[in-house]
């Protein structure tokens, strides 16, 4: 990619993403994630009319007397983009790759916490931790957050959620709202059937990474799907490679029985994902490349804040 098609890129992406937020992402945003944090301020003897849920007892033991802690809300919040730049974000059926998509998403939520006056950080992955570009602000950051997105070129295929997580667990000093982009091929169990190979065995360590990050943090999984990862088109014979690893697995679209076998499958796969990710107790949107995406997220932010305070 040229210099100009470069700056095009950014520029195009840039421009979507400004439409977006002015339409719908920042009262969503505003609404969910502001104000959910609290920094402590100071510690005082209990007057009339406070809660007495504030009072610190261990204090009020050693002095005789009760006193409270007092909090002020945390205005200035940390987003973190986690995107998932393994050989399978390359893939797309449709106008865009999985990578591409995942830059539109986290450039929009980005924009949305930029207006915010939040600081983002972009941290790019496969099986290693590729790039980590620290929280900061300002225009400029954000133009670099989106080059990196949609053009580093990662030196390893595959993907390590874990080793990603846990990265996180230790560079984040104070809580933070993580977007976890992936789509999640590689992390979890396929079933086995009959003419389709089973994807790696399920880990146990990417739910507990997931657990633990979601305790510490903000966690929300974003699922990027590409619609031909459910569906076969009777198209002949084809040949499908497993972008990490090289497989190769040969079908006969033509018949309908593989094509059902297939979707039968992807579906089981879809379904023992969204089962695993909810024991994980971590809220997860599933995207499509193929579909817009801005309305589905406000509609997903709505719905998470109505069940919280719920």
């Amino acid at each position: 990619m040229t210099i100009t098609e470069l700056l095009e890129s950014v520029r195009r992406v840039e421009v979507r993403t400004n439409r977006l937020v002015n339409d719908t992402m920042v009262g969503a945003y505003l609404s969910h994630f502001k104000g959910r944090g609290m920094d402590f301020e100071e510690l005082r003897e209990y007057m009339p009319g406070d809660d007495v849920r504030d009072i610190d007892w261990n204090v009020s033991n050693r002095m005789g007397r009760p006193f409270v802690k007092r909090f002020r809300e945390e205005r200035e919040l940390t987003m973190v983009l986690a995107v998932d730049v393994s050989a399978s974000s390359a893939f797309g059926s449709t106008e865009r790759t999985k990578r591409e998509f995942a830059a539109e998403i986290a450039g929009t939520l980005a924009l949305s916490a930029a207006r915010s006056s939040d600081k983002v950080a972009l941290l790019l992955f496969t099986d290693r931790v590729e790039l980590f570009v620290p929280p900061r602000k300002g225009r400029r950051h954000l133009l670099r957050l989106l080059r990196e997105m949609l053009v580093f070129a990662p030196r390893h295929r595959g993907t390590d959620i874990p080793a990603a997580l846990t990265f996180l667990n230790h560079v984040l000093h104070r809580r933070a709202i993580v977007f976890l982009l992936t789509d999640f091929l590689h992390s979890f169990e396929m079933p086995a059937s009959d003419g389709f190979r089973a994807g790696r065995p399920h880990r146990r360590d990417a739910l507990h990474d997931l657990g633990l990050t979601n305790a510490r943090h903000d966690l929300v999984c974003v699922h990027l799907h590409d619609p031909r990862e459910s569906t076969l088109p009777p198209a002949g014979l084809l040949t499908i490679e497993d972008a990490e690893t090289g497989e190769l697995l040969e079908l006969d679209s033509t018949r309908a029985g593989v094509r059902q076998e297939f979707a039968q499958t992807n579906a089981q796969r879809l379904a023992d994902l969204d089962r695993a990710l909810g024991h994980a107790g971590v809220d997860t949107l599933r995207l499509s490349t193929a579909e817009p995406f801005a309305q589905a997220l406000q509609r997903f932010f709505e719905l998470r804040r109505g069940r919280r305070r719920g």
